[in-house]
């Protein structure tokens, strides 16, 4: 792969055809990087020390957005910053074995990063859906639930078991690239690229990814979002004939989350489905559109890890207060 500089314009050749990106498509690009990065890892510290530090409520649903903010942290670093030095014009080239660990590692965290927010809206739900709430300990500290960590565990390695395809069938090359899979790549990076014993395997793997990883999850999603909006709307018919129910004391706030939760599964939606389309166009129907829908596709699968911070401090009382505070500075 290598950078071509014409008319103030970087031509990213490497995938049958030349992608031109603009300074101000790399300056905007760089921000929303910067945005993930910042935003990210001021949620996991912010969140991550109420965790610590506090022992009672909402230990569950932060630890769950530590966990989707920290795969979001980690796609920026490893993923969208070696984007951005590349489009800077800086040629950067792996060998075959660092291409076959940096493709695993890619898929790992962008599949972590799906099934993570899938992982928040369910608990959502399932929280909605308690027919009383969970009693809390205030006389003393409270264990980490064990069994969430599990869970969160499991996707960890769940993931890192659908990678190893990703390590097995890659190389470096500075040729051109025929396969774009929404978990990896929007175009070549460091000179790594796919490399699947035919053109059928490719696109069979690349097909098999896009709907048991990709559609399967924007799917559930949307169903366990909707499930939760009906919830809520159950609760609300009833409350006035059960004001003092715990559970239906808890509706205005639980209101509130879904309603942040509910942004933040759309925002995945739209970035995600808006890549999947794009990506997948380009895959099976090259035409005199593919170089945008790669752009389009870029941009999309940024959107989300930029914007995310910012949803969940419309909805986070400790984020709120430190944001606040920080700005008041």
């Amino acid at each position: 792969m290598s950078d071509h500089e014409i008319d103030g314009e970087t031509l990213l050749v490497g995938m049958g055809l030349c992608v031109s990106v603009s300074p101000v498509q790399t300056a905007f690009y760089l921000i929303l990087v910067m945005l993930g990065i910042l935003g990210n890892a001021t949620v996991v510290g912010v969140i991550g020390m109420s965790v610590v530090t506090d022992h009672i409520g909402g230990l569950k649903s932060d630890i769950i957005i530590i966990n989707m903010a920290l795969s979001n942290l980690l796609v920026s670093v490893m993923r969208n910053i070696p984007l951005v030095i590349s489009d800077i014009g800086l040629q950067l080239y792996s060998s075959k074995e660092w291409c076959q660990i940096l493709m695993g590692v890619w898929v790992w965290l962008r599949s972590v990063n799906v099934w993570s927010t899938l992982f928040l809206s369910a608990f959502h739900l399932q929280t909605l859906r308690r027919v009383a709430p969970t009693m809390v300990n205030h006389n003393g500290p409270r264990s980490l639930p064990k069994s969430l960590l599990l869970s969160l565990a499991l996707i960890w390695l769940l993931n890192f078991i659908y990678s190893i395809p990703a390590h097995i069938f890659s190389t470096n090359v500075n040729s051109t690239e025929t396969l774009m899979l929404v978990s990896s790549a929007t175009r070549p990076l460091l000179g790594c690229v796919w490399n699947f014993p035919s053109s059928s395997s490719g696109l069979a793997y690349a097909t098999t990814s896009m709907v048991i990883h990709e559609a399967i999850p924007i799917i559930l999603k949307a169903f366990t979002n909707l499930g939760s909006l009906y919830t809520l709307y159950t609760h609300s018919r009833v409350r006035s004939s059960a004001q003092d129910a715990p559970v239906m004391k808890r509706v205005p706030a639980e209101r509130r989350a879904a309603k942040v939760i509910l942004t933040l599964i759309m925002l995945f939606i739209v970035s995600w489905g808006t890549s999947i389309i794009s990506v997948n166009s380009f895959n099976y129907n090259r035409g005199p559109s593919a170089e945008f829908l790669l752009v389009v596709a870029r941009f999309a699968n940024i959107i989300f890890i930029a914007m995310s911070p910012a949803v969940l401090a419309v909805g986070h009382r400790r984020l709120r207060s430190f944001i606040k505070s920080t700005l008041s500075h």
